[in-house]
């Protein structure tokens, strides 16, 4: 998988192994061999690779194109938790990864937003409403 996200990176960035070896420090050569897979670089390189493209060390390692609707490697803090089927009344199941890394616990309530060009939104009740006091300490 990384030597896929890598090239993928890479392509998606209009960028050369050159122009990535220069800003890792290495030669082209060392990206050569890491995009075929004949070696991979140390912790320290793939925080590196990780901080060049904008995205997580575990989505640069780990991500799977096949697991994610054939969708490339998304940006850091940006999410794909694939697809969810709306229920006879309108229901639907947010994925576990998602109520973890949002921290969604049974119980809370969900504010959601739409906009008819953009889709919808769900936001957590409490971050809805610290922005909306931020906003009103501001005027």
């Amino acid at each position: 998988m990384f030597k896929d996200n890598l090239i993928q990176l890479r392509k998606i960035y209009n960028m050369s192994q050159e122009e990535l070896a220069d800003k890792l420090g290495v030669t082209r050569q060392t990206v050569s061999k890491y995009e075929t897979g004949e070696s991979l670089p140390d912790i320290e390189k793939c925080a590196a690779i990780a901080a060049v493209f904008g995205v997580t060390i575990d989505d640069l390692i780990n991500y799977s194109k096949e697991e994610n609707m054939g969708l490339d490697v998304p940006p850091k803090g940006k999410h794909i938790f694939g697809i969810v089927k709306v229920g006879d009344k309108g229901q639907i199941v947010i994925p576990a990864k998602a109520r973890k890394i949002f921290e969604i616990e049974p119980g809370d309530n969900l504010v959601l937003l739409g906009d008819e060009g953009q889709g919808l939104a769900i936001i957590k009740e409490k971050g809805i409403l610290d922005l909306l006091n931020t906003i009103r300490k501001t005027k």
